[in-house]
């Protein structure tokens, strides 16, 4: 048996190492010249930071037989994500906590009395959020929501936070203690020399070909028993019923002696700020030290025709092209759509890590049982 499998990224050697462990064949093809798809990352040479080239990716998840993975590829160390955010003229820290809310409104109150007060706050009269906004000025009040959400979102989505889905902001927590870890997972890391490195050890296996600046085209899947898509969904259609809604990053990259903000994340929620955020990067590698610096300012934007997807837009506009695009795949044989292209969907790194071992194994279990693989192995409607 020999399977192709369409993006070396975390989805696509997932897959390709758990096929290869029990004796099937892959070749992996990436468009690109490096494996490792957004989560690539690489040494500046200069400066020897180790950079998030396509933008910072912090490790956290529930799931510990996810944790256990990839693990086994990459020696992980500590990180803990602390974002801070300006606003007016100030730092506050994310996600809102005690010290945001006391900080913003100039008080010293208890997690009790916080608590009551961001109630009071909160526009009850909103029993059902149908947007974003709506699902924030419930839960936090106005002001909170002007400060720190209302202006970055419009940056990042390209929308007014009326056209997005309530939930988005249902996974922003509110906490009523000092607690400014912006994740509640219980694992949360970073591997030691990046995730090139990790991805690289994943492929690396007889049974695994990897082949980079190949594009993959539907005529080649005839040459396989199997084809594992990760890239846009849209794509593997050359784009025939029009083209999804994607959002992309820009980033202008710039060094500075010593530190430049003294922390890896800074969020800049004013509107009339063009850019959303600036990353540096020595701070996503506390472990090692390093006397100048490389920071990123991030812009997002609609992704264009030649510009690298990030994450889907899923807005109502989206769902009946998408609906269009699903139902031409399930027509198709011998494929499935993986990842958070291929799916259209937004996934985190651990869930993305999650999906293509469950994909691996329902694949390993077809084949023995004579079963057909579907195309989706999650129902991205």
């Amino acid at each position: 048996m020999k399977v192709a499998i369409v993006g070396a990224g975390i989805s696509g050697a997932v897959i390709a190492r758990l096929l290869a462990e029990q004796g099937i064949k892959s070749v992996v093809f990436d468009k690109r010249d490096h494996i490792a798809g957004n989560c690539h990352s690489e040494r500046d040479e200069q400066t020897q930071v180790m950079l998030h080239v396509y933008g910072p990716h912090i490790f956290h998840t529930d799931d510990q037989e996810v944790w256990e993975f990839v693990n086994q590829y990459s020696e992980f160390m500590p990180y803990t994500n602390r974002v801070k955010a300006v606003y007016n003229g100030a730092v506050y820290s994310l996600p809102v906590n005690l010290h945001t809310i006391n900080q913003f409104f100039r008080q010293t109150l208890s997690p009790a009395e916080a608590k009551a007060f961001i109630e009071q706050l909160a526009d009850k009269t909103i029993t059902d959020p149908q947007n974003f906004e709506e699902q924030a000025i419930s839960m936090i009040g106005k002001d909170l929501y002007e400060a720190f959400f209302k202006g970055y979102t419009l940056k990042q989505w390209g929308c007014h936070p009326t056209e997005l889905p309530a939930s988005i902001l249902k996974r922003l927590p509110v906490r009523f203690n000092y607690n400014d870890n912006y994740f509640n997972h219980k694992y949360q890391g970073m591997p030691k020399e990046g995730y090139t490195e990790m991805v690289a050890a994943i492929l690396n296996h007889p049974n695994i070909t990897v082949k980079l600046s190949s594009a993959f085209e539907q005529a080649m899947a005839s040459e396989f028993d199997h084809v594992f898509y990760s890239g846009p969904l849209d794509g593997y259609f050359n784009y025939s019923e029009g083209r999804l809604g994607y959002r992309t990053l820009d980033f202008e990259q710039f060094s500075a002696k010593g530190d430049y903000q003294g922390t890896a994340v800074m969020n800049y929620c004013e509107e009339t700020v063009p850019w959303t955020r600036i990353t540096e990067h020595k701070y996503f590698s506390p472990w090692e030290s390093h006397e100048n610096t490389v920071c990123y300012k991030e812009y997002s934007r609609l992704c264009g025709e030649e510009d690298t997807p990030y994450y889907p837009v899923r807005l109502v506009k989206e769902k009946s092209l998408l609906n269009k695009y699903l139902d031409m795949a399930q027509s198709l044989e011998s494929i499935t759509f993986v990842g958070r292209l291929g799916t259209y969907r937004y996934l985190d790194m651990d869930v993305t890590i999650r999906e293509a071992i469950d994909v691996a194994r329902h694949f390993l279990h077809c084949q023995s049982a004579g079963e057909t693989m579907p195309v989706f192995n999650v129902d991205p409607r």
